[in-house]
């Protein structure tokens, strides 16, 4: 197949072209190099794989889109501006990046419906806001946000008239609650190639996927996974900084795996139409990540718990992967103890520019933490 990437050069898109060459296909990538990824005047990736094509544009420009749709049987959008936090105060960047970066890329990919084979988009898990919980007395519940009084107390996890809920894995039936721009900007990225598929009759898939590390993550950009964040903070001798008490709780997968479910939509027709949870099923706690970062790259100090919150942050969601596993025989391949110890064996070898801080402050400055 010929295949496009968008965001290909990044770092979920950069190992799914490595698997895809791997396959033999004839692969494409379409990516802006954006500064805060890759850095200022950064040119090709030396690990994006020499039998790639790129080429350098923005998903918004379409003679750059015409460009790389020429002859394409498959499209992967992976394109988008990152960041839960930074998508607050830079509004109008994420929508124009990612909402109406994915109309443009919708038009020219329908301009060319009777070539395009199957469709991919990447989601986010950010789109459900809290997970899914159970109560006391067995019902699944879905909360909403916890209130300001609340966090200001300190009272982080949830409850119910005064009973604890306790976290379940995440379904895909559970009701959207996005509570950044980032994830609304996310909701409609699979909301529109879904239902433009269905219009023009071309296969979509969607995947929400968790919370990803692997290596490639840019250890420069301070709104990325929360691993590189951590990450970059102890390569350069600092304390990660984690908000609330440490025990909120993700999903994090390894890329690989992001890697595989990506294959099997691209594979499986039974995926067309659908939209899946691209996880491991297992919750671990952010200061348990920052805990044994440290402690593998020989850092003494612990994790900065500050017991402040950012407006709109979610306690605990981690996935239910029966759907894709049924239907799609998707199954986590990587442990986290194995992934971490892929990761830290890159890490080693990397410079990493800590802009933590900053950002920190930059959240702070517009009152999006208290």
């Amino acid at each position: 197949m010929k295949v496009l990437v968008t965001g290909g050069a990044g770092f979920v898109g950069s190992h799914l072209v490595d698997a895809l060459v791997a396959q033999g296909h004839r692969v494409r990538v379409l990516d802006n190099l954006d500064p805060q990824v890759h850095g200022e005047g950064a040119g090709r990736p030396d690990y994006l794989h020499a039998d790639a094509e790129l080429q350098v544009g923005d998903v918004r420009d379409r003679k750059a889109l015409a460009r790389a749709l020429d002859g394409i049987e498959v499209v992967f959008h992976q394109a988008a501006a990152v960041g839960v936090g930074q998508s607050m105060y830079e509004m109008e960047h994420y929508v124009s990046v990612n909402s109406v970066g994915a109309a443009v890329l919708l038009e020219e990919i329908v301009r060319r419906k009777d070539q395009i084979q199957k469709m991919v988009v990447a989601s986010s898990m950010s789109i459900y806001g809290e997970g899914a919980y159970q109560a006391p007395d067995g019902r699944m519940v879905f909360p909403s946000l916890r209130s300001e009084e609340e966090m200001a107390a300190g009272r982080f996890d949830l409850d119910e008239a005064g009973s604890a809920l306790a976290p379940v894995p995440t379904p895909e039936t559970k009701p959207l609650l996005p509570t950044s721009i980032y994830a609304i900007t996310k909701r409609d990225h699979e909301e529109m190639f879904l239902a433009v598929g269905a219009a023009y009759e071309i296969p979509a898939v969607a995947l929400r996927y968790f919370n990803i590390y692997g290596t490639r993550q840019s250890l420069n950009n301070p709104y990325t996974g929360v691993m590189a964040i951590f990450s970059s903070r102890i390569l350069n001798r600092h304390r990660p900084m984690i908000f609330e008490d440490g025990l909120q709780s993700r999903d994090f997968v390894h890329v690989s795996d992001i890697v595989q479910a990506n294959l099997l939509a691209m594979e499986r027709e039974e995926a067309n139409g659908r939209v899946y949870n691209v996880g491991t099923g297992r919750a671990t706690s952010v200061l348990q990540v920052a805990d044994l970062l440290a402690e593998q790259l020989d850092f003494p100090e612990p994790a900065d718990v500050v017991g402040k919150y950012r407006a709109g942050d979610i306690r605990h969601c981690y996935a239910d992967i029966g759907r894709i596993g049924k239907q799609l025989g998707y199954t986590p391949r990587m442990s986290l103890e194995d992934g971490m110890r892929e990761l830290l064996s890159w890490l080693r070898h990397q410079k990493a520019e800590d802009r933590v801080e900053q950002a920190a402050r930059e959240l702070e400055a517009r009152g999006l933490t208290r």
